[in-house]
């Protein structure tokens, strides 16, 4: 076979790349390992920006996630600091006057991702093969020609659009990415029924406890009564501990004063998994000639909140986008793709930075408790930080050291 795009992956990133090109009217292949539905190991969070980005590309797919029965309306953040001080930040400022147009959803990955790839299937443009991995990447002066291990899958593109996740053979064997474990944090995740406390808005929990910093313990709450539970712990102070995450969880549920309440009654429902999230805490070269690199493949999570999937949509829609162009220009050199970099870093940049900075600051406990003392009873910056969700340009004001001098002396 041949075609203009191959994308390798069809998780959020792959296939909005995917749903891009078919707006576009480019037609491209997309190609994944697994079988949908399938489930994936995450926290289940789906921010204000992932329906922002959904409806840039087609106002009809973000219609049909609002009225998608598989996921729970949620309408914001709460951050808890180790001193337990809470912050509630609100996907938009308001929301409790007009319900009508949710932002945000917590949803199981095996629903969200299915709903993307029956997405694709609603476009002719895109041709999508399931159940098979691609495991060979030979670059030719006439472009890549990808194959399945046996050779019984060829394929013979212009351009790659590499999609396919944390542990993408691509990102490490030809782009030369590995795993940093500075810039890499080990998750476990399980789902409880019956925790108590839950917002009634289904906020999203991020608590910073004493006992698992620089890491945290998360609470998503999901439909019919579950919740997705969690923490994170950079790599690198997980093994230097000698830290078991799910002993931490299991033993931080069990004893902590205000967990043991909460979790009194709560019942695990199935396993407790165990993933990795490459962090977009250090800038990386994500493209190279007749490729480029999206989503968790180009190391784009957030550092202080873990979020993954809005910023894989947006990077993949922004390989799109490059893609169109490098078509249209019939340049697919690295140094025509480059623009990709440009874009992905001058939009996502900015967060991206400030999560960094965040991120460190757990490491100094009283100085992450000011901060949120402060925060809770600043109007401007939880006005900031609601619209720095679906208002991408608004997060460089949170990148600007004048901002926090204003903040600190104008309480």
């Amino acid at each position: 076979m041949e075609t203009k795009v191959c994308i390798i992956g069809a998780g959020p990133g792959g296939a909005t790349a995917a749903l891009q090109l078919a707006r576009l009217g480019i037609e491209c292949i997309v190609v994944d390992k697994a079988v949908f539905p399938r489930d994936k190991v995450c926290g289940d969070g789906l921010s204000g920006k992932v329906l922002t980005l959904l409806e840039r590309i087609d106002k009809g797919i973000g219609e049909r996630l609002q009225q998608a029965l598989f996921k729970a309306d949620s309408w914001g953040i709460t951050f808890v600091a180790p001193n337990r001080t809470g912050m509630d930040i609100p996907y938009r400022m308001n929301y409790q006057q007009d319900k009508s147009n949710p932002r945000g959803f917590v949803c199981k990955r095996i629903d969200f991702d299915n709903f993307l790839v029956d997405e694709m299937k609603r476009c002719p443009e895109i041709r999508l093969f399931e159940g098979i991995a691609i495991d060979k990447y030979e670059l030719k002066k006439d472009g890549y020609h990808l194959s399945s291990k046996d050779g019984n899958f060829q394929i013979k593109t212009e351009l790659v659009i590499v999609a396919n996740g944390a542990h993408s053979s691509f990102t490490k064997e030809v782009a030369g990415i590995k795993m940093e474990p500075a810039h890499y944090v080990a998750g476990i995740r399980a789902y409880y029924k019956g925790i108590n406390g839950l917002h009634t808005d289904n906020f999203i929990e991020l608590h910073f406890l004493k006992n698992m910093l620089p890491g945290y313990l998360w609470i998503f709450p999901l439909p019919n009564g579950e919740a997705n539970v969690g923490v994170g712990m950079l790599s690198n102070s997980a093994r230097n501990n000698k830290i078991n995450l799910k002993q931490l969880m299991l033993d931080t549920l069990a004893t902590d004063p205000v967990m043991k309440e909460r979790f009194k009654h709560a019942k695990l429902v199935g396993n407790i998994d165990g993933y990795g999230l490459p962090l977009g805490s250090k800038k990386r070269k994500l493209h190279g000639e007749r490729y480029m690199l999206v989503g968790d493949a180009a190391y784009l999570i957030d550092p202080f909140t873990g979020e993954g999937i809005g910023n894989a949509l947006y990077s993949g829609r922004m390989a799109a986008l490059q893609a169109a162009a490098a078509i249209t220009a019939n340049n697919y050199s690295d140094a025509f793709l480059a623009t990709y970099d440009k874009d992905v870093y001058r939009i996502l940049g900015p967060e991206l930075q400030m999560s960094t900075k965040l991120q460190k600051l757990v490491k100094y406990p009283w100085l992450f408790n000011l901060l949120m003392k402060i925060g809770s009873r600043n109007k401007q910056l939880k006005d900031i930080m609601s619209c720095m969700f679906h208002e991408v340009d608004l997060r460089k004001k949170l990148g600007q050291p004048v901002f926090y001098v204003k903040l600190l002396f104008n309480r």
